[in-house]
């Protein structure tokens, strides 16, 4: 079955406004094996971006724990942070300006090796450019070029191959193909998927796309209003969607063939502000088959089959 490499428990990332406190990422708990890919999706704005940035620290969580390997990651010190750098990794999604314009292709790639001395001579240096340049299938003669002369599908094998220096076990993958072509698209995932076999990575990916979440994911959690709704084996979340959330987004997948008729859940009224949220079920003033008790209190995510977790005490009459 395989060990969880990553624990997040009841992760919460508040920020205060001058109307009160935002509520980012609240409560969310869920793990990855070593090894898999979680799928974390939602619309914009639902935190699934924040919750990344607190499992690495880039943002200070407000609570919750996030271990990995062994270890809790809200609990180390700036130099230990420092040492983990090289275990947990992201790939942004803008593929340009997450690159630094003044510098090469080289100079990009191999910045993360020369800041935690990775490597010391700088022939060596450029072997390791070449060897990470051609695992994520950029051409050598492209090293002395910088972002700006390269097409969207180039600066993101950059921006992979950044990732990739420092030998990480995990990497957040944040939207890393939703700034590209749909052909682009699936060169990167191919190659993606690729580097997890040869490399034995382990992927959070995050993305407002459930179709391309569909054939990259091992497991889905949907995130709605910073909270998780839902979360399954991508199998059986297509197959079975539980919550009326989910369902009404994968509703909105458009099917190619245009014989085959299907119907489309439409979600009535606009997103509730995420800023003093009541106790209430978050989808609750949108939901189709809200109740009373809806409105007292926030559902629990449950196991309402093996592996399959919902918040929604009624998804089963659904």
């Amino acid at each position: 079955m395989g060990c969880n490499i990553l624990e997040v428990e009841s992760l919460t990332k508040h920020f205060p406004t001058p109307k009160g406190l935002l509520y980012a990422v609240d409560n969310v708990t869920f793990s990855i094996k070593k090894g898999k890919t979680l799928g974390l999706v939602g619309e914009s704005g639902c935190g699934k971006t924040t919750t990344g940035r607190c499992i690495l620290r880039l943002l200070e969580p407000t609570s919750g724990k996030v271990i990995f390997d062994g270890k809790d990651v809200t609990k180390l010190r700036k130099k230990q942070i420092y040492l983990l750098r090289k275990e947990m990794q992201i790939i942004f999604q803008d593929p340009y300006s997450s690159l630094n314009p003044r510098m090469t292709v080289e100079g990009i790639i191999s910045e993360p090796i020369k800041i935690n001395k990775l490597i010391k001579n700088e022939k060596d240096i450029k072997k390791r450019v070449d060897e990470l340049m051609d695992i994520v299938g950029l051409a050598s003669r492209l090293r002395r070029s910088y972002p700006h002369e390269l097409d969207g599908g180039r600066r993101q094998r950059i921006g992979v191959a950044r990732a990739l220096s420092l030998n990480p076990k995990f990497i957040v993958c944040d939207e890393p193909v939703s700034a590209l072509d749909v052909s682009i698209q699936a060169q990167i995932l191919n190659m993606l998927k690729e580097l997890q076999k040869e490399l034995d990575l382990t992927y959070l990916f995050i993305t407002h796309d459930l179709s391309v979440v569909n054939h990259f994911s091992d497991d889905i959690a949907v995130m709605y209003l910073g909270k998780l709704i839902e979360k399954a084996p991508t199998l059986q979340l297509f197959e079975n969607p539980l919550h009326p959330y989910t369902k009404a987004l994968l509703s909105a997948i458009p099917i190619v063939d245009i014989d085959k008729k299907k119907e489309r859940i439409l979600i009535k009224g606009e997103i509730p502000s995420p800023v003093n949220l009541p106790d209430e079920c978050r989808f609750a003033p949108r939901c189709n088959y809200v109740r009373d008790e809806c409105f007292e209190k926030q559902p629990e995510l449950i196991e309402v089959e093996p592996n399959h977790f919902v918040a929604c005490p009624y998804a089963k009459i659904n």
